[in-house]
């Protein structure tokens, strides 16, 4: 499928969260509502370590082409995104499971998950971000690097790096095309696409996030 456009944002936060590489998809249900909102179907999402993300810092942790688009209540009701929901004295995949939101009479609803309170409870500020956008991205096609992000070529700077909480927007195709030639050549022959290459850098201990000040 041909890109229509590229977004690149920062990382500098990755439990495994937001975005959730397990269980055969890469899912962003989370955060970054302004880039669901624009996202379509056959576009890269790509994330760029931040500072906090130590040697992950300024490198690919992870580029996902969206396969699919949908709503938080069909993401909520989809049979193949069971195990995206979370189980908070389960495994830490299911622990940070983001399959967390849906609306019911008009009113969201929040499961107990790294974005609600210590106590499980409804964390209304995180609620309000996430909810902003009603859209969850899905990936098949997906390449996860996490702890054993890559290096960037200097080259693309100009184009994927970008700081603070917002995106940048890529449209060059040729752009576009040289980097996921060049994403794909850092694994050809070695996995199948939508393998993890690494964990999460933050990956080891739950931890919950009382969201943006």
């Amino acid at each position: 499928m041909e890109s229509k456009k590229l977004l690149s944002y920062i990382i500098d936060r990755d439990f495994g969260f937001a975005p959730n590489p397990f269980n055969g998809y890469c899912t962003l249900a989370t955060c970054k509502p302004k880039t669901r909102n624009i996202a379509k179907v056959g576009d890269w999402i790509v994330g760029i370590g931040g500072k906090n993300l130590g040697d992950g810092y300024r490198k690919l942790i992870y580029a996902m082409e969206v396969t699919e688009k949908l709503t938080f209540n069909e993401y909520w009701k989809d049979e193949r995104f069971e195990l995206k929901k979370p189980i908070m004295n389960g495994s830490l995949k299911r622990a940070y499971g983001d399959n967390i939101y849906f609306c019911e009479d008009g009113q969201w609803h929040q499961q107990n998950s790294h974005h609600s309170h210590e106590d499980g409870t409804p964390n209304e500020k995180n609620i309000k971000r996430d909810t902003s956008s009603n859209f969850v991205l899905i990936s098949d096609h997906f390449y996860y690097f996490g702890d054993q992000a890559k290096s960037i070529p200097k080259k693309f700077d100009p184009y994927i790096i970008q700081g603070g909480s917002n995106h940048r927007r890529i449209e060059n195709p040729v752009i576009i095309k040289k980097f996921c030639k060049w994403i794909q050549s850092l694994v050809e022959g070695e996995i199948e696409k939508n393998e993890l290459i690494g964990f999460p850098v933050h990956f080891g201990k739950f931890k919950r996030y009382k969201g943006i000040k």
